[in-house]
């Protein structure tokens, strides 16, 4: 059994990441066996490509300002494993994370002797429901991992079930149409359960109709022509439904995605009134999506298509006078030649680099991709940071992006 955090957060860490099958047997095993603790408080499933880390945020917020008690679970972790799960703003204790360990670890190591591996994920999330069901919260505003159908999230019967948008991302286990990753997502949709989206592709509006019609479930969009005078500076403004919003999150999308919580606490039948939904949001804050340093610094760990995309859109709005040098490290598996394509058109100097992770590229081989006129690469990721952030002049920031985990090391250097 598990006597430290260190020890308890190696185990974790190390156990497989996918089952040898994908389905939700071990999780629906092992939650049996714990009385089912998923079942004993109010849940929000949140699925989609991009957005799903922020969209939870706000409404975990907004919960959290109407003086409710809210769970949060999200994936991954930018500045400490813990804040995957937390309560209230504040992240799961280590001391809590033993306990939980401990207590699933006799089933994990018979079923692993069984050659079924509970995995990672799976694990992870039922320290999560073990945490809400024990400390009663009002509600736990829960992200998907990865998909929908089959994530381990997906034994939830929530009160609302709630979809960012559908963009190109883990094609190997989600397909490579946009219909299969949708079909996907649209997995966490359950019977008499409503659905609000804020997807914005209408060739795939009648999938979701099927979907939701199928199911009896309310299908709610977000007014995209209702959401107007989007203003970035190092926060956000913008008018809904012809109500003013305030974000310190920094981005177009942003803005979509605080419409999208925005409809999913009106369709729970609170009763939050316009004050509170404007405090929470502009309380929300997300580390490394669109995250300001010194004004000159940026990180944002957008990692596929559609985040690279939305990436292009705010820096082209926000600093369209300015000189952008990128720092960038990429996952293998993730499309880096048209994420590079990306980068190659609005940043004016690349830097690929690598840090010492398993599904990192290789800095050289994501160098050679590109067709940029002024690219570099370095294999030493801190050594080209600080180089880089030491000589920006007055019109130059610097761009620190590819994946969530590449800018984790990096935040690392700056909040020393």
């Amino acid at each position: 059994m598990f006597k430290n955090f260190t020890q308890t957060k190696e185990w974790i860490e190390n156990i497989k990441k996918f089952g040898s099958k994908l389905d939700l047997s071990r999780i629906s095993t092992v939650l049996e066996k714990l009385g089912n603790p998923q079942n004993q408080f109010k849940s929000i499933h949140i699925a989609g490509t991009n957005g799903k880390g922020s969209t939870a945020s706000y409404i975990s917020n907004i919960l959290i300002e109407s003086g409710r008690k809210v769970g949060l679970y999200t994936s991954p972790y930018i500045v400490k494993f813990n804040e995957r799960i937390a309560i209230n703003s504040e992240y799961i204790s280590d001391e809590n994370v033993i306990k939980y360990a401990n207590q699933i670890y006799p089933t994990w190591k018979e079923m692993y002797d069984n050659e079924e591996t509970v995995t990672f994920f799976e694990v992870l999330t039922v320290i999560c429901f073990l945490y809400f069901r024990d400390e009663s919260v009002d509600y736990a505003v829960i992200e998907v991992g990865l998909g929908g159908t089959l994530d381990a999230t997906n034994v939830i019967i929530p009160e609302l079930s709630v979809i960012t948008n559908i963009s190109y991302d883990h094609m190997n286990v989600l397909g490579d149409t946009l219909e299969s990753i949708a079909l996907n997502k649209l997995g966490i949709v359950k019977p008499n359960i409503p659905l609000v989206t804020s997807v914005k592709n209408n060739k795939l509006y009648p999938l979701f109709g099927q979907v939701t019609a199928k199911n009896d479930s309310e299908l709610t969009f977000v007014s995209f022509d209702k959401l107007k005078d989007i203003e970035l500076d190092e926060s956000t403004k913008f008018k809904y439904k012809n109500k003013e919003y305030k974000l310190n999150l920094v981005g177009q999308h942003q803005a979509l995605n605080a419409s999208l919580a925005i409809e999913a606490i009106k369709k729970l039948n609170l009763g939050i009134n316009q004050q509170t939904i404007k405090k929470g949001l502009e309380k929300t804050k997300w580390p490394g999506r669109f995250e300001i340093f010194n004004h000159n610094i940026v990180l944002d760990g957008a990692h596929n298509i559609g985040g690279i995309e939305a990436l292009e859109k705010t820096v082209n709005k926000m600093y369209k006078d300015k000189y952008i040098k990128c720092l960038v490290s990429i996952m293998y598996d993730k499309e880096h030649q048209k994420i590079i394509e990306v980068l190659d058109n609005f940043c004016d100097e690349l830097y690929f680099t690598e840090f010492e992770y398993i599904r990192r590229a290789d800095a050289e081989e994501l160098f050679n991709e590109s067709h940029h006129h002024n690219k570099r690469f370095y294999k030493d990721h801190k050594d080209i940071f600080i180089r880089l952030a030491n000589r920006l002049k007055d019109n130059e920031i610097l761009l620190v992006t590819g994946s969530l985990y590449f800018i984790s090391e990096i935040r690392k250097l700056l909040t020393k």
